[in-house]
């Protein structure tokens, strides 16, 4: 059975728009009509079908790939749903569908429809959620996968809802530190911009007429804003140049790998890279071990979560190591650029036995000294760019009046 995505028209003449199975788009056309709906569009919102199995096209991939990935709010609703529903004792399948109806969103329910879809083929969870990487990644599924096999799958949804809750709020915290002083840059830009293209023009027609000798800060002034004003698009395609060559120096691997490894090195940017990644790694870690992964899976799988290429390949060492018989601790160590914090708490869940636990507060304590730094570093940021705009303001103020109060001068 397929998923449809379909608007129609209600007796009162208003358009409704919804997801519903079917066999075929005929038969939905005939149930939306037993339903006295009048059927305007119907599309099936998943891949052709073709056997019993799911036969993604390369448009519907495209399609998924662009407009259908879940946000983390919508990731961490829908696990806590599910989560809540299965404890409850509904099927896995029936939680699915009341997971869609409950949603307002026309594409998390046709997602949730069509993983439903494929429960009632006979497939897990799990492998139904896998048609799906761009939404459920390999740590969910895997987390998911773990729940089916134990037989705690609400246990396991309600840790991996917190862990998704967390994630969320941790990355909400940096964007709201970010947001001001990104308005305040934009706004600085825009006077700056405007100021030079549509109030400095008009000062220097008039300083134009007069026959004296203009001081350097005024003819840079008039320079600058001849340039904004007539060659603005040289600007722009500097911009996007320097963009466009970074973008394609860093998708070179060996490049993006040593730029990686550079941002390791410097002052600032080192604890902001170090501590993101530990606290995501460690983070991924904990709930897959509390799930029941082995821990070489776990790091495996944990490794991916990290955007740091050299860090990343130092972990996929450790993978190695760890396999072949070394601790946790003394494979991490041996990656380097882990905060000591985090080594010392994994060597002691390693002593203890309760390694997901150690995992779960060095995450914790990694985002929260994240945080603190970012806010700190904003709240720097902040008089310095109030500092910049002003110094900017001045010397305009000063360029325009410096003329004036010399021609005052001669005048007298």
């Amino acid at each position: 059975m397929a998923v449809f995505e379909y608007t129609a028209l209600d007796a009162g003449g208003r358009q409704r728009k919804g997801v519903i199975e079917g066999d075929s788009g005929r038969q939905v056309r005939q149930t939306l009509r037993d339903q006295g709906l009048s059927p305007m569009s119907v599309a099936a919102t998943d891949a052709s079908r073709g056997n019993g199995a799911a036969k993604q096209t390369p448009s519907r991939r495209w399609r998924w790939r662009w407009g259908r990935a879940l946000s983390a709010l919508e990731l961490a609703l829908i696990t806590r749903q599910l989560a809540t529903l299965i404890a409850a004792g509904l099927p896995v399948e029936e939680a699915l569908k009341t997971v869609a109806q409950q949603t307002d969103q026309r594409r998390v329910s046709a997602l949730m429809m069509n993983v439903r879809a494929r429960v009632l083929e006979g497939y897990s969870l799990a492998a139904a959620l896998a048609d799906y990487p761009q939404a459920f990644g390999a740590m969910y599924r895997s987390t998911v996968a773990a729940g089916e096999q134990s037989g705690y799958l609400h246990v396991v949804l309600e840790n991996l809802a917190d862990h998704t809750e967390r994630r969320f709020e941790a990355s909400r915290d940096v964007q709201m530190a970010l947001f001001y002083p990104i308005i305040l840059f934009v706004v600085s830009v825009i006077i700056v911009f405007g100021l030079m293209v549509y109030v400095v023009p008009n000062i220097v027609e008039m300083f134009e007429d007069m026959e004296q000798e203009l001081p350097v800060l005024t003819n840079v002034l008039i320079e600058v804003a001849d340039f904004l004003n007539n060659r603005w698009w040289v600007l722009a395609l500097a911009v996007a140049g320097v963009v466009a060559v970074a973008r394609w120096l860093l998708a070179r691997p060996n490049l993006r790998l040593a730029w990686d490894r550079r941002k390791l090195s410097l002052p600032v940017v080192a604890k902001i890279v170090r501590g993101g990644d530990a606290a995501r790694y460690a983070g991924t870690l904990a709930i897959l071990t509390s799930s029941g992964v082995a821990l070489v899976d776990a790091m495996r799988i944990a490794t991916e979560v990290v955007t740091n290429q050299w860090l990343k390949q130092g972990l996929a060492d450790a993978v190695e190591r760890v396999s072949e018989g070394a601790s946790l601790r003394a494979a991490l160590e041996a990656v380097g650029h882990f905060p000591p914090m985090l080594l010392h708490m994994v060597a002691s869940g390693e002593a203890s036995g309760e390694l997901d636990a150690m995992l779960g507060k060095v995450a914790h304590y990694q985002q929260q000294e994240l945080t603190r730094l970012v806010s700190t570093l904003v709240q720097l940021f902040q008089p310095l760019m109030l500092l910049v705009m002003a110094t900017l303001v001045l010397g305009i103020v000063l360029a325009i009046l410096v003329p004036i109060l010399g021609m005052n001068q001669l005048v007298m």
